[in-house]
């Protein structure tokens, strides 16, 4: 099958369109559209009347809009409910879009593509007016375009970036924290330039950056601002100032919960005071809902660069997932992956790394589909089910949905690739379903839940390897860390005593049969490797180097996998100088080339 048929000629290949399901409200499925190189979110009102205005999301960049992503699309539903259209995207280079040319352009890369946004909302939609609603460095693109756009009625700045050159020096001191909770070495840190979590700013971008400052502007972005100030923050609230200086009404709001909010997409929680208040202004500003005339229809995504195409599809029951469907261009399909998400991290991956596995497999030949779980990203939670959905049995249910959506496109039976939950999803989807080819898990940290584990306590304070806590007790950053009060001792020293237990359970759990809860689960992991040697379904582990993972495989087949000789569908496999989540760039090719060519190796193995 040629992939250009799989993408563009629905004939032969149609992505089906799911039936509305009745128990999901119209305003949690967002269909996708394309322009400018990139993908939206199109969200009409959820029901049959509507306002004649509507909502344009700018989002923050790097870390921030990771952590955001949720906390938009929840925001994005309220304001659907309330019957106001909103569209939602991403900047061109980032997310799902495509990639730029880092040396040209600038920030007029991404404010022309929220020009063009502006068009797209209006076209679907069949609004007059609009409210432009920035966080971060988008607020400051939404007022610097506001005054170029047609009937802004408002603009709303959560935790605005006002002085760029100070966000610029406020991001570098964020990355190295983030850096250092990630256990970066020196050898492994891009210094070169301005980046957090793997994610690079182009260097244009930043340097247009450093020479804006909003407090320098004559007018306002438009008559009436909503400003959500940062608690404490004495930018926010001199900015607000300065807009009510220039004649504007400024709503002033307190951005609640912000730190919880940006701190890490795995533990990131929706400020639902925020949403309600940026509701709360933008309804009193949009009028009374009314019979709206018919709208123009949405039609089929696609992004298509020198190797690949892709496409976005809303799949299960009632469009409920929100996936990628990457495949080569003009090129045969030689095989198919399917990439589970990690965490709460979007679809796109921890520094991008889905997007970019996805299009370097398509260059060979791998058609990939990458998606979010239900209440992950931009797929919403399934009515009824607990919020948290790391590690629970209901994911599976999204991968076989995933599989399924395969299927129906002909497509070859997938390999399943996921990073630490997204290894244990891929892992517990291969015994769930035979439709694989095989398994690549990295960094997999469980291979069957224990249930006396906290899942909330586990993201937050997860334990690392002993090795990783002997590095780090040494180490002149962990004393003044320590001596600060900035490192929390009680909880690494309740780690070690964890990771000290697990290792005497290792040795006892063999001879204790089914006589504890440790030996039984022991029991069923070692059960489930049996099923998928017996299935003859290939695996392959990859883990950092000194990753806690390691120490967990060891508890299974020891510390120098002496008992993988059983196993022969078992392999493993390395990667120097890198961390739980891969972040550095080397690291990161490194992997890519791993997954590609046993992708291809399982695939032709079947």
């Amino acid at each position: 099958m040629l992939a250009a048929q799989l993408i563009h000629e629905d004939e032969l290949h149609p992505v089906p369109h799911p039936e509305p399901d009745p128990a999901l409200p119209a305003s949690l499925v967002a269909l996708p559209i394309s322009f400018s190189r990139t993908i939206g979110l199109f969200n009409g009102a959820s029901g049959p009347l509507s306002t004649s205005l509507g909502v344009l999301f700018l989002s923050p960049w790097g870390l921030e809009e990771m952590c955001t992503r949720r906390f938009w699309r929840e925001m994005s539903e309220a304001l659907s409910d309330a019957g106001i259209a909103n569209l939602r995207f991403d900047y061109p280079g980032s997310g799902d879009a495509l990639d730029i040319d880092e040396t040209s352009g600038g920030l007029g890369v991404w404010e022309e593509a929220a020009m063009e946004a502006v068009l797209q909302l209006k076209r679907l939609s069949g609004c007059d007016r609009v409210v432009l609603v920035g966080q971060g460095v988008g607020a400051l693109i939404a007022a610097r375009i506001a005054g170029r756009i047609e009937a802004v009625e408002g603009v709303a700045m959560l935790a605005p970036v006002v002085n760029g050159r100070r966000y610029l020096r406020e991001l570098s001191m964020w990355s190295n924290v983030v850096d250092e909770g990630l256990g970066l070495t020196a050898r492994m840190r891009d210094d070169a330039s301005v980046s957090i979590a793997g994610l690079v700013l182009p260097d244009a971008i930043a340097g247009d950056l450093r020479k804006i400052n909003l407090n320098d502007f004559p007018a306002a972005p438009a008559r009436t601002c909503l400003v959500c100030e940062r608690p404490a923050s004495e930018a926010d609230s001199a900015y607000s100032a300065h807009l009510g200086a220039l004649g504007a009404t400024v709503e002033r709001a307190v951005f609640s919960g912000y730190d919880e909010l940006v701190s890490n997409p795995a533990i990131s929680r929706t400020p639902l005071t925020v949403v309600g208040d940026v509701v709360a202004w933008v309804t009193g500003i949009a009028g009374p809902v009314q019979n709206m005339p018919p709208v123009a229809g949405v039609d089929d995504a696609v992004l298509e660069a020198a190797h690949f195409s892709e496409r976005p599809v809303r799949f299960g029951a009632g469009g409920r997932l929100f996936g990628i469907l990457c495949a080569p261009r003009d090129g045969q399909v030689r095989a198919s992956a399917l990439l589970m998400g990690t965490g709460y991290d979007r679809h796109a991956g921890w520094a991008r790394s889905t997007v970019d596995m996805a299009r370097h497999l398509a260059a060979s030949g791998v058609v990939s589909l990458r998606f979010d779980a239900a209440n992950v990203g931009d797929s919403p939670p399934v009515p009824g089910v607990a919020p948290q959905v790391l590690y629970a049995p209901q994911q599976v249910d999204d991968s076989i949905a995933a599989l399924d959506l395969m299927a129906s496109l002909g497509l070859p039976s997938a390999v399943l690739v996921g990073r630490c939950s997204g290894a244990y999803l891929a892992f517990h989807t291969a015994l769930s379903d035979r439709r694989c080819a095989g398994v690549i898990a990295v960094n997999i940290l469980s291979f069957w839940w224990d249930p006396r584990d906290d899942v909330d306590r586990m993201v937050r304070h997860n334990p690392r390897s002993l090795g990783e806590y002997r590095r780090r007790a040494f180490s002149i950053e962990t004393v003044r860390r320590a001596l600060t009060g900035k490192a929390d001792l009680r909880r690494a020293v309740m780690n070690i005593a964890k990771l000290a237990r697990r290792r005497i359970l290792r040795v006892v759990a063999p001879v204790l049969g089914g006589l504890s809860a440790d030996a039984r689960l022991h029991n069923r992991v070692l059960g489930a490797f049996r099923n998928l040697r017996d299935r003859n379904v290939p695996l392959s582990l990859v883990y950092s180097e000194n990753d806690v993972g390691l120490a967990r495989l060891a508890e299974y087949f020891g510390k120098r996998q002496g008992r993988f000789d059983a196993y022969r569908n078992l392999s493993l496999t390395t990667i120097a100088q890198a961390d739980h989540n891969v972040t550095p760039l080397q690291a990161r090719l490194v992997l890519q080339a791993h997954v590609r060519d046993t992708v291809l190796a399982m695939s032709d193995a079947k």
